[in-house]
């Protein structure tokens, strides 16, 4: 099937939330643009650790997260990424098959434990209770809501320990500090510079701190943050997205920067690989630069496996014995966050042959409660005993491998093939009305006197459906004749508002417009379809064939009969421009007979005399001699206007040349009968 018809899902049994995905939205022209990255890692350097801190950090279990520096965050790859990110199976879906970010990642970029105790526990929907406890302190008012702290109160009250401080004043400024780093990198928000105060009382033992699975909780929150951000309706993202980039600087070679010298293999954790200062071209990267390489993904672009020529020695050994655990189809839990670790759909990643993964459960990703002082182990008992099953959960090494056609054959019927159109939707569009046009003319200019019934009507259905294309398929929406008079009334009055400037103070009761049921854009042959810059009479939108030619089943109105009676018609956009000379008698009667009934209803109240220049108007008006000028202006400005309503209706008629308009029109029956409908409209 063509990529253009049909960029993917085949099938839905995969991706069922297709068309939630920001990639659907992108596809039908919609940009979102850059992702607000919220990752707070920029002042992590004003804090100033004693070393009685350091070792407490590090017997919690974050010694290397807090060696990790601020890297420069590349929004425009971060959101490319995010647009082939898959919440359904917590994977990207790349040209070259599903890849995602496993607990090895983390472990060995991070240097997190991914073994241990989930990190979940009481929730708080106040500050002060737990502030107090563990830091001593209560924060006011305005750094505080809800069971969140800002993040520069951490900052200003406890990162400056002083070197003659307690040993409770300490263990204070080292809890804050932890919360700080948590609430800045692997569990930063959307709230841009808050933190939950949740995590504090796991800091109340630093060395039962280190028994938790750190690393396993922000791959649970990043891949949350992530499936959020693939919604269309999103804007922003947060989580550990320096995992997020310097993972894909290790698997893609996509917006990976050069290094001004040699990588250091020995630095652990490995994302340090990126610490150095950084060069290459990075102006015009935006979202469709990094989008359109995603699109076009090579396998030797793809790395999967980056860490084989790593050094090992380095390593801790508490790291390096759990690595096993990147196989392990688990639940990843981080407080009231669980998302399932499949990394049977990644097996590449893990030196292993890919086969095709087992279908995926359909799971709604639940919003528990987080009423104060609810423990949510006990919402979460299901979540809690998948992770406690981890280990028997490894995904075998003998595992049943297919062949890649194989594997590619079925990966592409259920992935989304690509996410930006290869030629832009205004491209697609304008071929498309270009082809529809041409399909209406042909089918309008085909001779249909010799076909029988059944062909005629088939080409008046021709023309229904490239009419039909171009109102719904290509976007394209018809002026409804009520839709135009609105439009024209409040362009009339405007223009009518403007020349009262001119003529000075109006003379109640004339009003030209008045109960005028005309459209601007209508032309003899019924309302117009507006597609961008241009307009399509729809001559034939119900047609009917009696084996002789095409009529309207209403009026009836012979085509041919048309063509040769009116002439050539003007512009349907600029009615201004249309003499109006060019009314025929009938319609000078109506003007005249309409300003002679307004007139008259001002004489009668005013008690004045006409004009000799309106000598043409009915005996027994009273009009005073010093308003005549007055008079002639509102005659003249009153015609004007009915000239510029009426002259749409007669822009089809002669113009002036010897003829009288009326005397053309009337020899025309048809047109007489729908010249007399459009009047009485």
């Amino acid at each position: 099937m063509d990529i253009l018809a049909n960029p993917g899902p085949l099938k839905d049994i995969v991706l069922y939330d297709q068309e939630k995905h920001v990639s659907s939205a992108v596809w039908d022209g919609q940009e979102r643009g850059a992702l607000r990255c919220h990752e707070h890692t920029s002042k992590l350097g004003e804090w100033k650790l004693k070393p009685k801190q350091i070792e407490l950090v590090e017997r919690a279990g974050f010694g290397y997260l807090r060696r990790i520096p601020a890297i420069s965050l590349d929004n425009p790859l971060i959101s490319a990424l995010v647009e082939r990110w898959r919440r359904e199976t917590n994977t990207f879906h790349f040209t070259t098959g599903e890849m995602t970010v496993t607990l090895e990642d983390i472990a060995l970029l991070l240097g997190l434990g991914i073994d241990g105790k989930p990190v979940i526990g009481v929730t708080y929907t106040t500050c002060s209770a737990v502030c107090e406890r563990y830091l001593g302190e209560l924060p006011e008012s305005n750094y505080a809501s809800g069971g969140m702290v800002k993040l520069s109160w951490l900052k200003d009250k406890f990162s400056d320990c002083k070197d003659d401080a307690s040993f409770d004043r300490v263990e204070y400024c080292t809890r804050a500090y932890l919360l700080y780093l948590v609430g800045s990198t692997i569990f930063s928000t959307t709230t841009g510079n808050k933190v939950p105060v949740m995590y504090l009382p796991l800091f109340e033992d630093f060395d039962d701190a280190g028994t938790f699975a750190w690393g396993a909780a922000a791959l649970a929150f990043l891949y949350r943050a992530l499936g959020n951000a693939s919604v269309k309706s999103q804007s922003t993202i947060c989580g550990c997205l320096t995992l997020l980039q310097c993972w894909s600087y290790y698997h893609l070679n996509v917006g990976r920067p050069k290094l001004n010298r040699e990588p250091i293999h020995d630095h652990f954790p490995f994302v340090l690989r990126w610490k150095g200062k950084q060069t290459g071209p990075t102006a015009n990267r935006d979202v469709v630069f990094y989008r359109k390489a995603l699109d076009a993904l090579k396998p030797c672009e793809v790395e999967w496996l980056p860490y084989e020529n790593m050094d090992g020695r380095y390593i801790p050994d508490h790291i390096r014995n759990s690595l096993q655990l990147g196989r392990s189809k688990t639940m990843l839990i981080s407080f009231d966050k669980a998302e399932r670790h499949l990394p049977d759909r990644c097996l590449k990643q893990f030196a292993l042959f890919q086969g095709i993964p087992e279908d995926v459960q359909k799971w709604v990703r639940k919003s528990r409660g987080v009423d104060g002082g609810v423990d949510l182990s006990v919402k979460m008992e299901s979540e809690l005993s998948e992770w406690e099953m981890r280990w028997e959960n490894i995904v075998p090494d003998d595992v049943l491998g297919v062949d890649e056609a194989d594997y590619m054959r079925w990966y592409l019927g259920i992935t989304r093939k690509i996410v930006g159109r290869p030629i832009s939707l205004s491209s697609e569009f304008q071929r498309t009305i270009t082809n529809v046009r041409d399909i209406l003319e042909l089918a309008e200019n085909f001779q249909t006197h010799d076909l029988d019934l059944e062909r005629g009507n088939m080409i008046s259905r021709i023309m229904n459906l490239a009419q039909d294309c171009l109102r719904d398929q290509a976007g394209v929406t018809v002026t409804t004749e009520s839709q135009q008079q609105i439009e024209l009334g409040k362009r009339m009055r405007g223009k009518e508002r403007v020349r009262r400037k001119g003529m000075g103070k109006r003379r109640k009761g004339i009003d030209p417009m008045e109960d005028y049921g005309g459209s601007e854009d209508e032309s003899q042959f019924g309302p117009v379809v507006e597609v961008g810059e241009m307009h399509l009479p729809l001559t034939h939108t119900n047609s009917v064939y009696d084996e002789t030619h095409l009529y309207d089943p209403v009026t009836k109105v012979d085509d041919m009969e048309l063509c040769d009676t009116i002439p050539q018609l003007p512009e349907t956009q600029d009615i201004n421009k249309i003499d109006g000379s060019l009314l025929d008698d009938a319609d000078k009667s109506f003007e005249d007979s309409k300003l002679h009934e307004e007139i008259d209803t001002t004489n009668v109240m005013t008690g004045e005399e006409p004009t000799e220049s309106m000598a043409e108007l009915p005996e027994g008006y009273d009009v005073k001699k010093e308003d005549k000028e007055s008079k002639v202006e509102d005659y003249d400005a009153a015609k004007e206007i009915i000239s510029d309503v009426s002259g749409d209706e007669n822009a089809n008629r002669e113009e002036e040349d010897g003829t009288e308009m009326g005397e053309s029109v009337a020899d025309s029956s048809p047109l007489e009968r729908r010249g007399a409908n459009t009047m009485v409209a």
